[in-house]
């Protein structure tokens, strides 16, 4: 991992604050990264109950062994209890099974795709270096961006850029792609995109290729497939009082978060109309930050790739606030 730059968490002090007054108990972080955020969320919870109790979760062999060396003083500490395990966040409510930790008291998902990921040449993420068409955050999944780029036929390669990346350009770009295959990186991806999009779009916003790179990854890593999956978990399985945070970058990530908060935030789904209730909802959860919160300018100047970030938050009912 030498050559990489240093993770720097995205809305660290939010998270933190939001993270440190769950009640009394595991608090999972679904996406542990390099553990920025485990550990400030460590110290607080140390600082705030005498003791704390994280359990990290990652896909990426590198991130774990990472975010371990990072958190080993703490890992030290007896007042603290760390676990890290290698799997997809989706795999919570099984791990947790497997654990004997039926509810835990807060859940974190810092979504998207990290510094350690971008800033290394080899795993495939990055349009501005040479490296081969990879993008798996799991070195063990299957299928890489290369086979994608590879295999599918036009139209299936433009539904994916317009699936996972609302890219305007869908057609030309997929066209072109087939043109020019074989594909041998991820510069040469890039250029081929950068040539399919008109002149004019070129000269408007960031990269011609940042769209295209955007749904592949997620097209590799069923990114929105998983998130889908643990949201409905991440809330039944937190304590009276716990505190689940997202962190998404882009609007396809944040809209099933939306929807899940929101309809767990809800009572009555009954269709208008209907005289007496049939559904028998009621709210699981209160929203603690009901508009996406973004972070500082002075957050963004210091840390750009923070500039899309968006959080939500929500905290399990109490019998008070039933």
């Amino acid at each position: 991992m030498t050559g990489v730059a240093p993770h720097t968490p995205v809305l660290l002090d939010r998270v933190v604050e939001l993270l440190a007054a769950a009640p009394d108990g595991v608090v999972v972080d679904g996406t542990l990264g390099a553990g920025g955020h485990a550990r400030a969320v460590l110290e607080a919870r140390l600082e705030r109950y005498g003791r704390a109790e994280l359990l990290g979760l990652d896909r990426d062999p590198d991130a774990i062994s990472l975010a371990a060396e990072h958190l080993a003083d703490l890992a030290a500490d007896e007042r603290v209890t760390l676990e890290l395990v290698r799997v997809r966040f989706d795999a919570l409510p099984e791990v947790l099974d497997t654990r004997g930790t039926p509810q835990v008291s807060g859940v974190l998902l810092d979504l998207g795709i990290s510094s350690m990921h971008v800033d290394r040449a080899e795993r495939g993420f990055s349009y501005r270096a040479e490296g081969p068409l990879d993008m798996r955050m799991d070195p063990d999944l299957p299928t890489t961006a290369g086979d994608l780029v590879h295999e599918l036929d036009a139209s299936e390669l433009a539904g994916l850029l317009r699936r996972y990346a609302d890219e305007p350009h869908a057609g030309r770009i997929a066209r072109a792609i087939v043109a020019a295959r074989p594909i041998p990186s991820t510069v040469h991806l890039a250029a081929v995109v950068r040539e399919a999009v008109p002149a004019a779009a070129r000269r408007r916003g960031g990269h011609p290729a940042t769209r295209t790179f955007q749904a592949l990854r997620i097209a590799v890593n069923a990114e929105i497939d998983a998130l889908e999956m643990v949201l409905p978990s991440v809330i039944d399985r937190l304590v009276p009082g716990g505190v689940a945070v997202v962190i998404a970058y882009h609007s396809l990530e944040d809209r099933p978060v939306k929807r899940a908060f929101a309809t767990a935030a809800t009572g009555c789904l009954c269709p208008p109309g209907l005289p007496v209730c049939a559904c028998g909802h009621t709210p699981e959860v209160e929203h603690l930050v009901r508009r996406p919160e973004r972070p500082s300018p002075e957050e963004i100047a210091a840390n750009p790739r923070a500039s899309s970030a968006r959080l939500r938050a929500v905290r399990r009912r109490t019998e008070e606030s039933s």
